[in-house]
């Protein structure tokens, strides 16, 4: 499938500011594999579909994730998480790609998960960063994805966990495993230089 099919399959899904949304995720998926030495095809596909189900029926969403998925702790993290795992159940299930790399990055976009691929470390930071986000910390995220992946993520999920708590709100647990997973390593790495 190539760019321009899997963009007209992926319009039809959302909003016009969502796909705004989605063809800056594209370029900055491609610009981040491109730098840290990822798949570049896969990147951009991925990154394609990443938001295929965003606005989908959330009671839709419940059930696939009740019928056929193996980790049912979404439901209990509010809705806003769900579209990521359902995102590559559908895309497997109606677009037909059974890329589990590909599926993988999609499906972990939102929340993460320790010993993230770097096709997904791609995908999520390209949805954090892509040039339409503006938010509070953003610009200095932007900034260390130019020399550091890890340290990018790090600290997009400072942000993130940092807003949640702030908004008393509940913190996915693959997130904050994410976060450990990243700082640890990051610990290691700065001893052994």
């Amino acid at each position: 499938m190539n760019r321009e099919q899997a963009l007209a399959i992926v319009k039809l899904h959302l909003t016009d500011h969502r796909y705004i949304h989605t063809l800056g995720v594209v370029e900055t998926s491609i610009e981040l594999a491109n730098r840290f030495g990822a798949n570049q095809e896969k990147a951009e596909i991925a990154a394609i579909f990443h938001d295929y189900a965003k606005f989908r029926d959330k009671e839709e969403m419940k059930k696939v994730v009740q019928e056929k998925l193996v980790d049912k702790s979404f439901l209990d993290y509010g809705d806003e998480l769900l579209h990521a795992p359902c995102g590559a159940y559908f895309v497997k299930d109606e677009v037909g790609i059974d890329d589990k790399e590909i599926l993988d990055a999609i499906y972990y976009h939102t929340t993460g998960r320790p010993e993230m691929t770097l096709l997904e470390k791609v995908v999520f930071l390209a949805d954090y960063i892509e040039p339409g986000r503006k938010f509070k910390g953003v610009d200095d995220v932007r900034e260390l994805a130019k020399v550091s992946l890890d340290d990018a993520i790090i600290q997009a999920l400072e942000n993130t966990i940092g807003f949640l708590m702030k908004r008393r709100q509940r913190v996915y647990p693959d997130t904050l495993a994410t976060y450990n997973h990243l700082i640890k390593q990051k610990r290691r790495s700065d001893v052994s230089e």
